[in-house]
């Protein structure tokens, strides 16, 4: 065994030797290689390059994560250290060896990794912040853009007709500004922060829905409740869900929008029952004004049903069944099949609208009323009467 030791030391102090010929200096470093649990790390490559001359000199860490090399020439020097590890990154850095001394260089990976965390989750933050006052800036901007629109409806409502056009103009210029700011609002807002993120997509939906994009709408309202699911955020996917089925004629299409708005409703009085009345109100009167008026029966019943003393839900139901009159012959007169509850729906309009917001409806309710009594009585036809000879 002394033998085979002896050689290996010649070795040892052969290539040592080597390497301080190579290196043409006086000058030493002393370095250990630490893993992410500050244990010695054998078997890793450090790689020194001078900046003066472009040299590479290439050692391994020891089992103690040790490795030295003698004989460098004063300079800086470019450090690489690799590892076998797919848990640790390479590493560099620089290092100023100076005549003379010895320089002792720790690299830590443990101390390396805390800090480059610290520094991410640093940079993490800040940019989170900046997107957090980009967002909010966007999003204070649509609100101010959807409280000027909600202003120029009011004057919309009484203004002059001469007026009407230039106002309801500028009410959808203002729209337009929400919907586009509450879209890049929308781009700022971090998944994790729910409340925001609802609050953000629920205004986007308002605004899309007041330019007339209703598929754009009820997508944004859909991603509200993905969020955070809300009574108000179903009611506004409802809407616009049947607000959507206005330019379709396909009654399988027009019947699927109506269903989703329906399940729309569905969750909405389940998170809030008071939600049944104004949910299913918004769904007829989208589907009244689509001309959709035999879809809008069935919500505008169920809104009658939650709230039977709102005197314009009598007036839509009445008129959207009215709209399904159909004509018939029978012994000489054109007689008309009136749907079941049509003026019980005009006479329920009578009964509650003077004691409502809504009196105006009277006396188009006894006016409907009325000439449904003139449908009941049958017009005569000339198939009914002799042919004279």
């Amino acid at each position: 065994m002394k033998p085979l030791t002896k050689a290996l030391s010649l070795l040892f102090v052969l290539l040592f030797c080597a390497g301080v010929a190579a290196a043409q200096g006086n000058n030493q470093i002393n370095g250990q290689v630490l893993d992410v649990q500050g244990k010695p790390l054998p078997d890793a490559t450090v790689t020194l390059k001078s900046e003066d001359t472009g040299q590479v000199i290439t050692l391994h860490t020891d089992k103690n994560g040790k490795f030295v090399q003698i004989g460098l020439k004063a300079g800086v020097y470019d450090i690489n250290v690799t590892t076998t590890s797919t848990q640790l990154p390479p590493y560099q850095q620089k290092l100023q060896v100076k005549e003379g001394e010895s320089g002792t260089l720790v690299i830590n990976f443990k101390d390396i990794m805390e800090k480059f965390s610290a520094s991410e989750e640093g940079k993490k933050r800040e940019e989170e912040a900046n997107a957090f006052k980009n967002m909010k800036a966007h999003f204070d901007a649509g609100v101010a853009a959807m409280n000027d629109a909600g202003t120029l409806q009011t004057q919309l409502r009484t203004a002059a007709a001469d007026q009407k056009s230039a106002l309801q103009e500028k009410r959808t210029a203002d729209c337009q500004t929400a919907s586009t700011e509450f879209g890049e609002a929308s781009k700022g807002v971090n998944a994790k922060d729910v409340n925001n993120t609802a609050t953000v997509w629920s205004n986007l939906g308002a605004a899309d829905e007041c330019v007339g994009k209703y598929d754009d709408a009820a997508a944004a309202f859909q991603k509200a409740t993905d969020a955070k699911p809300s009574a108000a955020a179903y009611r506004g996917l409802s809407t616009n869900l049947a607000n959507a089925a206005g330019p379709l004629t396909d009654p399988a299409a027009i019947q699927a929008k109506v269903t989703d708005a329906s399940a729309a409703c569905d969750k909405a009085i389940a998170l809030d029952p008071t939600s049944a009345a104004p949910c299913w109100k918004n769904v007829g009167i989208a589907l009244y004004n689509k001309q959709h008026q035999k879809e809008a029966v069935v919500p505008l019943q169920k809104a009658s049903a939650a709230d039977p003393k709102d005197a314009q839900t009598w007036f839509l139901l009445g008129s959207c069944l009215s709209a399904q009159i159909e004509p018939k012959e029978e012994g000489g007169k054109e007689i008309y099949i009136i749907p079941p509850g049509t003026a019980e729906a005009y006479q329920k309009c009578m009964d509650t609208a003077p004691n409502g917001p809504y009196a105006a409806y009277a006396s188009q309710c006894k006016q409907s009323l009325d000439e449904l009594a003139v449908y009941g009585a049958g017009v005569a036809t000339s198939s009914g009467k002799k042919k004279h000879q």
